[in-house]
């Protein structure tokens, strides 16, 4: 949904968690102000204070940097070669410590510590604690705002880089809570999307996560096996409820929160997990009904254990009950400071609860239990909040409508922008949003979905600019105007760095020459960005293939009508950016049916792309259906397509039209990993 200024005045906006003291103090004024010290709002900070302007950065909870300083700490990074500018400097000096190694992997202090000495060096001014109370505008400038404290902040610039968008929202811009439908952007992943059961095998759920050193998926996704949704009394057990809509329509829900913890085996750093405020074992049902499913499963499947330096792990969730809260944060993106502070505190006692009933409910086996509690939170961490994590996950809470909104295609196909600031590249990501009841009374996913990849796309200045009527002198670096899906992608923290950069350099050329943001100099800024060494283009980024480019008639591997479950990937060079494989799992359960209309009578070459390599299937069988009956042809996946590097001909066939062509690709009785990217027709009569 998206609210009116009128409708956003009305709400009481900000963030939340445990509260510094109220001061009060003398009026501030400075050229920009930085509502949020994220990492993104730190580097928009430090690169206007570097330009030579007055800055303050205001922060509404104790702590600053984030998610950075406050959990997550194995950072998801993309491509390396993507991220650049200050962003680079921040994790390369964080890394020093270290002598150069564990870059994007420092522990939680150095990084706070990093991030304070940039401040420092830079002169900025910053406050913690202090809550936003209002918004003072005069047309659609902002002139300053209040916090709860008492304190006044005005500027010429500002830069809302909170991560649920309050500033944005107290000032009237237009923004969105929610998921789009499919039809909206024409996103396929969009809207309501139930997950479908994929079996997983005991010796799977055996493994440990591949961080620590097995060789199995990097997480788990979705439902492994049928699990009731009811208890004995009928009622769904705890954070599963009915709930069933069209697939692709829209809603206000977003991806589900959690803590990032960070955890050791390190008998002298390891403190044990706490028991909760308010523990309810209940609350851990169907987690024991997984356990009991899997009595072999190993703490490292049931959460994803990602390595930091000096031996110890962020922890994150992963598979059908983990760390992620789902429906916990429904609430959350619009609630009051009450509400936020509720969540908060619910979070709180979700994810110890979890880490406690694990290690201690007597219901789990012996060797799950000493295995969870074998592990703990680090004495030298987080050592002024019981060693917790500063930061709930808020994975995402608003996004601007503003002069352009990023989607699906700006992160897969059209990833061309001649405004571009910054780069991203990881992979479409959505955690859980809900779990819901199937036709059959079991439990599973909705929401979430397998990592869908992208290419490295460029990100323009347009998204993180309002649109001009609504506010002229604000940058949106975090809350950028981008679709639910886009932000899938678009939410990692090296991203919304860089886009502090890209914010903190536009606002303070917007000052020195009296123009609205949305009238920046772009060729300006990108000169400047680059001179300061940030990413906006790699070599070779416009050189994707398209179905639209290639002759014939082409059907992309997204356009194929799938049976059984299906991985995305953007291994190789495969048409479009992206192919999908059938995991080398269901063997006689799986096909993928090009449909394909004929235009005219006659004989048609059919071909078939896929990505070859050493893992995948020597026999794929591949029917043709034509006018004459069906053929069915195996192709060796292993060896490169012969024709155009591309496509291998499956045979030339009689069409009618009317009748489309359909090539079915099937995975029974293959020996390998099946590849699925095109199919296509030329003309041959």
């Amino acid at each position: 949904m998206w609210l009116s200024a009128a409708a956003a005045a009305v709400a009481v906006l900000g963030s939340t968690g445990p509260r510094s003291a109220a001061r009060g103090g003398e009026p501030v004024d400075v050229d920009v102000c930085v509502y949020g010290a994220t990492p993104a709002g730190i580097i928009a900070a430090v690169t206007a204070a570097r330009e030579g302007a007055s800055v303050a950065v205001v922060e509404p909870t104790r702590w600053i940097g984030g998610m950075v300083t406050g959990g997550l700490t194995s950072s998801d990074i993309g491509r390396p070669d993507t991220i650049g500018g200050y962003t680079r400097e921040f994790f390369v000096r964080a890394a020093a410590r270290y002598e150069g190694k564990h870059l994007w992997y420092a522990e939680p202090h150095a990084n706070l510590e990093t991030f304070r000495t940039m401040l420092a060096e830079a002169k900025v001014r910053v406050a913690t604690g202090a809550r936003l109370a209002g918004v003072d505008r005069q047309g659609a400038r902002i002139t300053g705002f209040s916090t709860l404290d008492g304190t006044k902040y005005a500027a010429r610039m500002f830069v809302d880089a909170t991560y649920e968008g309050d500033l944005m929202a107290r000032a009237g811009v237009k923004y969105r809570v929610g998921r789009e439908a499919r039809s909206e952007y024409d996103e396929p992943l969009a809207g309501y999307h139930p997950m479908p059961i994929r079996p997983r095998s005991p010796e799977t759920m055996a493994s440990v996560c591949s961080c620590l050193g097995d060789t199995g998926p990097h997480y788990i996704h979705g439902t492994p096996l049928e699990i009731p949704a009811y208890d004995d009394a009928g009622r769904p057990l705890f954070g599963v409820r009915r709930h069933d809509a069209a697939p692709g329509s829209a809603d206000g829900l977003t991806q589900s929160y959690n803590f990032r913890v960070v955890v050791t085996q390190r008998d002298d750093l390891k403190v044990p997990f706490p028991k909760p405020k308010h523990y309810d074992p209940a609350r851990y049902e169907l987690l024991l009904r997984l356990v009991r499913a899997y009595p072999v499963v190993r703490f490292g499947r049931l959460v994803h254990l990602g390595q930091v330096a000096n031996g110890k792990f962020d922890l994150n969730a992963q598979g059908l009950c983990s760390t992620d809260y789902a429906g916990g944060n429904f609430d959350y993106p619009d609630g009051d400071y009450a509400a936020r502070d509720r969540i908060w505190q619910d979070h709180v006692d979700y994810v110890q609860g979890y880490l406690w009933f694990l290690g201690h409910d007597e219901r789990v086996p012996v060797a799950l239990r000493e295995e969870t509690n074998s592990w703990g939170l680090c004495r030298d961490e987080f050592v002024d909040n019981d060693f917790w994590p500063y930061a709930l996950y808020v994975r995402e809470g608003r996004r601007m409508i503003g002069e352009a909104v990023m989607t699906q295609r700006d992160c897969q196909l059209e990833v061309i922008k001649p405004d571009t600031v910054g780069m991203g590249s990881f992979v479409l990501d959505s955690h859980i949003v809900e779990r819901i009841v199937d036709s059959r009374g079991n439990v599973i996913d909705e929401g979430s979905f397998v990592d869908a990849p992208t290419r490295p796309y460029q990100i323009g200045y347009r998204s993180l600019t309002p649109k001009a009527g609504e506010c002229e002198n604000l940058l949106v670096p975090v809350c950028l105007s981008a679709s639910h899906i886009a932000y899938c992608s678009l939410r990692m923290e090296p991203v919304y760095m860089a886009l502090g950069q890209a914010s903190g350099l536009a606002a303070t050329l917007a000052s020195k020459a009296g123009v609205p943001v949305q009238r920046v100099d772009v060729a300006d800024l990108q000169r400047r960005l680059r001179e300061q060494k940030c990413v906006l283009n790699l070599p070779g980024l416009e050189k994707m293939t398209l179905a639209r480019d290639l002759p014939g008639i082409v059907a992309d591997d997204a356009d194929a009508q799938l049976a059984g479950a299906w991985q995305a990937s953007g291994f190789g060079a495969p048409i479009q950016g992206s192919a999908q494989h059938d995991m080398n799992e269901g063997k006689g359960a799986k096909t993928a049916k090009f449909v394909i209309p004929v235009p005219a009578a006659g004989k048609y070459e059919a071909r078939f792309a896929y990505v070859p390599g050493s893992n995948r299937a020597r026999r794929t069988p591949i029917t043709v259906q034509s006018a004459d009956g069906e053929t069915t042809t195996y192709v060796d996946e292993r060896a490169p397509p012969p024709v155009d590097s591309r496509f291998i001909s499956l045979g030339v066939f009689r069409f009618e039209p009317g009748k489309p062509a359909v090539i079915t690709v099937s995975n029974a009785e293959t020996d390998g990993y099946v590849s699925i990217d095109a199919a296509q027709l030329i003309r041959r009569d």
